[in-house]
């Protein structure tokens, strides 16, 4: 090697080694007062629930303002997500529940909002994620509610509107699928097997591709993976915490049939999460069978100047013909004009529901 460009290296690396070691140290002091934090909330009798969404949010969203390049935003983010996360279990380590098993997109969705420090606990169903919050099983669950192709998840909604859990995080998660297989090439397979939702999200690419190779719907894009882990004849559609879980090949890369293809999840928690600034308030709510009833609902959001995000209905449970409404606006229940907009849209519904005011998700 060149002794010039020798040197040069050398006096770079031995630059990176000095930062390395900077960085270690002030990690370390940042993991210190962690611990002092702990300790505070513990002689004020607040050490229930060390993990605050809000904080959590501010924190990310200053790091990011702050960041000078030329690192990435994402990657900034992520960075201090990890960090905090560790430094978090040095307080109190966190379980989480979510839909498994692992390798789902919830599994990464909940490895995206927590960091890789909490206790991950896969859950059979929708369902079990709730009764793991509600029981104290789990800290956090994690929960699908809707796909920008396929809608929304009906369950999920059910299950807000029935338990008495809160909302206190969401998180868009983009949905990537892979054709994943240990067969040696996609000739070579003689099954292919798939969660149905991916199935449909695939539906064109699999028309043009693998017209007539016979799909075997499973529970999950995980099972379906470790189904072609265990079959060398198949090969699997799933994300890519899938293929490195169970060590398959990708014969074919995003084969989702669009390209903006994302899943929104919430965070279902016993407890609230405070105002962060840039958040956003869910609900549900009934309307009386009368003309015009629907627009009574809303008017109050569109008077006070509250921004709707989102507006879905859904057939009431027990009731024929008869619907609810979920919102989603921007801002936090304690905001003035939510406030408001609120307290009239329980004067005017059948009921009303805040499920949840928390960080809006960052892109």
């Amino acid at each position: 090697m060149n002794p010039t460009l020798q040197q040069e290296l050398a006096g770079k690396r031995q630059e990176i080694d000095e930062l390395d070691r900077q960085v270690l140290e002030l990690l370390s002091r940042r993991a210190h007062c962690a611990q002092d934090v702990g300790r505070i909330k513990a002689r004020h009798g607040e050490a229930g629930y060390p993990y605050r969404p809000e904080r959590e949010a501010q924190v990310l969203q200053r790091i990011a303002g702050l960041n000078p390049g030329p690192l990435p935003e994402g990657a900034v983010r992520q960075i201090f997500r990890e960090v905090m996360s560790a430094c978090l279990a040095l307080e109190l380590p966190l379980k989480v529940a979510y839909l498994g098993p692992a390798g789902t997109f919830s599994e990464s969705a909940s490895r995206r909002h927590f960091g890789s420090a909490p206790a991950f606990l896969p859950q059979v169903s929708i369902d079990e994620v709730f009764r793991a919050v509600e029981t104290g099983h789990a800290d956090y669950g994690v929960v699908p509610v809707e796909n920008s192709t396929e809608g929304a998840v009906g369950s999920t909604l059910d299950l807000l509107l029935a338990h008495t859990l809160n909302v206190c995080g969401e998180v868009q998660l983009r949905i990537h699928h892979h054709l994943l297989s240990n067969a040696r090439d996609i000739g070579a397979a003689r099954r292919l097997y798939s969660h149905a939702q991916s199935l449909a999200q695939c539906h064109e690419w699999l028309n043009r591709n693998l017209a007539t190779l016979p799909r075997v719907p499973v529970a999950s894009n995980a099972e379906a993976a470790r189904m072609a882990a265990e079959d060398p004849e198949s090969c699997a559609i799933a994300g890519e915490a899938a293929a490195v879980l169970y060590g398959l090949a990708k014969l074919a890369s995003n084969i989702e049939d669009n390209a903006s293809n994302a899943t929104r999840f919430l965070i279902i928690a016993r407890h609230e999460a405070g105002p962060s600034g840039q958040d956003k308030t869910s609900l549900v709510c009934s309307a009386p069978n009368r003309p015009g009833a629907v627009h009574a609902l809303l008017e109050p959001f569109s008077r006070h100047g509250v921004d709707m995000s989102r507006l879905q209905s859904r057939p009431a449970p027990g009731g024929m013909w008869e619907y609810v409404f979920y919102i989603d606006v921007l801002g936090h229940r304690n905001d003035a004009p939510v406030a408001a907009a609120l307290a009239e849209l329980g004067e005017r519904a059948g009921f009303v529901k805040v499920l949840g005011s928390y960080p809006a998700a960052t892109n």
